[in-house]
C-alpha cells in the first residue's frame, strides 16, 4: 500500500459497506486461529549500527566557516542535545566549538601548542576549564563537540570516524544547568579558531545517536502497527555519549521493502519540573485524532528512581522536533516502573510495565500488568492484574496478539531467555529467537504474513572513555 495511509483506505472501504480487509491488505494472508508463539522460529537477518552525531534530518547549520575566535551562529537547540562539528584544514590550528551567547558558553577545544584537547565553561564567575586530556591531531581532521543533557564530549575524526578524546558532566552541571530553558534559550552553536588557522565546513544540529535499542512499535489502539507508504513506524531509544540520562527518545521508520533503510524522523524532549530532558524507552500509540505518548523517566536517573510517565497530543508527533510536557502515570505499584506497553484490547485498556523493588546494590525488576476498568481511560482506576515476582532481570515488557489470542512478552537477562505470559502473567513457555548481549527487547510485529523482531544488543561505543550507556546495534530478526 506504498502512497497511501491505511486509514484512509479502511475508512473508504468501510463506507462502500467492505468490511474484514485489514489482514489481506496489511498484513498478508490471514494469521490462521490457533496460532502460538511458542511454535515460532526466529533467525537474525539484519544487524547494524547506526550512528550519526548529527541526525541526518536534523542538521541546523551547513556552511562554510566564517573567521573569528568564536563565531556565534545565534542557531539554538530546543533541547540540550546539540552537536557542532568543523573541518580543521590546518596542522596545529586551534579550534573551540559548542554553544555560546549572552555570557555563558560551553565549548570544547583543541589546543595544539599545548597538545590536548579541553572542556570550558563561561559563566558570570568567569572561565573555567573543567578537563583536558592529551591530543595530537594533524590537519586535516574533524573537530566535533557534543553536547548530551549536561554532558560534554569533544571528539575527533583522523580519516577512520569519530573518536571521543574526554567527556565530562558533572563539574558541567556543577557550573551551569542546560537542561533549564532560560539557559538554554540564551545559547546557539558557535565554533571558532584561537589563530591563524583555515576551518572548512561547519555543521550543527540535534545530536543524532551512538546506537539504538528499546524499539517499540508505533501503533494504533487496537495493537496494529503503523505503517505508512511502506514504512514501519517505531520509537527506539538514541543513545547517547554517556550513560541514560545523556540517550533521549526519536522516531524512526524502517524500509519494508528493505530493512537495513532506517531512517530517524522525529526527535523527541520532554518538560517536566522546570527542566527539558531526554526521557526515553516508551512507546506512542495513535487513538482516533491523538497520539498518547508513555515514556520512562531516565532522564534524570540519579538512583533515586525510576517511573512512567505520559502525555496526550493532536501534533504530529511522527515527524519533526517537539518539546512536550508530561505527567505522571497513576501506575497501581508502589515502585519504580519502566517500560511501558499500552493497547486496547477487547474494549478495555492494558498497560505493561516493568516494577523495579531496587536499583541500588544492584537492579531488579519484573514485568507487571494493570488495565482500566472497560469504557475508562489509559490513565483512570488502573488496577494489577498480574506480575511475575519469581525474575529479578526481566523487562522490555511487549503486548501482542498472536492467532487471536494477547500474549505478553519480555526478555529475561538472567536466564538470557525470551518469556512469554497470558494476561494473567502466567508463564507458558519461551520464544524461540536469538538473544545475544544485554538484555534485548522482543518487539513482536507481523508485517506481510511474516512475523518480524525489531531489537537491539549490548555493542558499546567507546566504552574506555565515555563509560556504560553507549550501546545498541539494531537488530532485526524474522520468523523462519
Amino acid at each position: 500500500m506504498t502512497g497511501f495511509d491505511r486509514r484512509d483506505v479502511l475508512r473508504a472501504l468501510t463506507a462502500l459497506g467492505v468490511t474484514g480487509v485489514t489482514a489481506s491488505l496489511f498484513g498478508g494472508t490471514a494469521e490462521a486461529a490457533g496460532t502460538n508463539p511458542l511454535d515460532l522460529k526466529f533467525a537474525v537477518t539484519e544487524q547494524f549500527r547506526p550512528f550519526d552525531l548529527i541526525a541526518p534530518k536534523f542538521v541546523q547549520l551547513d556552511s562554510p566557516a566564517r573567521p573569528g575566535a568564536l563565531v556565534r551562529t545565534g542557531i539554538r537547540p530546543k533541547a540540550p542535545y546539540g552537536t557542532v562539528t568543523v573541518q580543521v584544514l590546518d596542522d596545529r590550528a586551534p579550534v573551540a566549538a559548542g554553544l555560546a551567547g549572552a555570557g555563558i558558553s560551553v565549548l570544547g577545544t583543541y589546543d595544539a601548542t599545548a597538545g590536548q584537547a579541553g572542556i570550558e565553561i563561561t559563566t558570570a564567575g568567569g572561565t573555567t576549564v573543567v578537563k583536558t586530556a592529551p591530543a595530537d591531531l594533524r590537519a586535516p581532521f574533524g573537530f566535533a563537540v557534543v553536547v548530551n543533557e549536561n554532558a560534554v564530549t569533544v571528539l575527533a575524526d583522523r580519516g577512520t570516524g569519530w573518536r571521543p578524546l574526554l567527556t565530562e558532566r558533572d563539574q558541567v552541571r556543577a557550573r551551569v544547568d542546560l537542561r533549564d530553558p532560560a539557559v538554554l534559550g540564551r545559547l546557539g552553536y558557535a565554533y571558532g579558531t584561537r589563530g591563524p588557522a583555515r576551518l572548512g565546513r561547519v555543521r550543527a544540529g540535534y545530536y543524532g545517536q551512538a546506537g539504538v535499542r528499546d524499539p517499540h512499535v508505533v501503533q494504533y489502539a487496537d495493537g496494529r502497527p503503523y505503517i505508512r507508504h511502506g514504512k514501519l513506524y517505531l520509537t527506539m531509544t538514541n543513545a547517547g555519549l554517556g550513560f541514560f540520562q545523556q540517550a533521549h527518545w526519536a522516531v524512526w521508520t524502517l524500509d519494508l521493502a528493505d530493512p537495513t533503510k532506517l531512517e530517524q524522523v522525529a526527535t523527541l524532549f520532554f518538560a517536566r519540573d522546570g527542566v527539558v530532558l531526554g526521557d526515553h524507552a516508551g512507546q506512542i500509540v495513535l487513538d482516533g485524532d491523538r497520539f498518547v505518548l508513555l515514556m520512562s523517566s531516565w532522564g534524570d536517573f540519579s538512583f533515586n528512581g525510576v517511573h512512567v510517565r505520559h502525555t496526550v497530543t493532536r501534533a504530529d508527533v511522527l515527524s519533526g522536533v517537539h518539546v512536550l510536557p508530561t505527567e505522571r502515570l497513576p501506575l497501581p505499584t508502589t515502585v519504580s516502573s519502566w517500560d511501558p506497553a499500552l493497547t486496547k484490547i477487547d474494549g478495555r485498556w492494558h498497560i505493561a510495565f516493568v516494577e523495579s523493588p531496587a536499583q541500588q546494590p544492584a537492579f531488579v525488576f519484573h514485568p507487571a500488568l494493570a488495565a482500566a476498568p472497560r469504557g475508562a481511560d489509559y490513565d483512570q482506576g488502573l488496577t494489577l492484574l498480574g506480575a511475575d515476582v519469581s525474575v529479578s532481570q526481566t523487562e522490555g515488557t511487549i503486548l501482542q496478539r498472536v492467532g487471536g489470542r494477547w500474549y505478553l512478552f519480555a526478555s529475561d537477562g538472567d536466564a538470557r531467555e525470551y518469556p512469554v505470559y497470558d494476561l494473567s502473567l502466567r508463564k507458558l513457555g519461551t520464544l524461540n529467537a536469538p538473544y545475544g548481549t544485554n538484555i534485548p527487547h522482543p518487539m513482536l510485529v507481523r508485517i506481510g504474513g511474516r512475523w518480524w523482531l525489531p531489537t537491539f544488543d549490548g555493542t558499546q561505543y567507546a566504552e574506555d572513555v565515555l563509560g556504560y550507556g553507549g550501546h545498541g546495534d539494531f537488530i532485526l530478526m524474522r520468523s523462519t
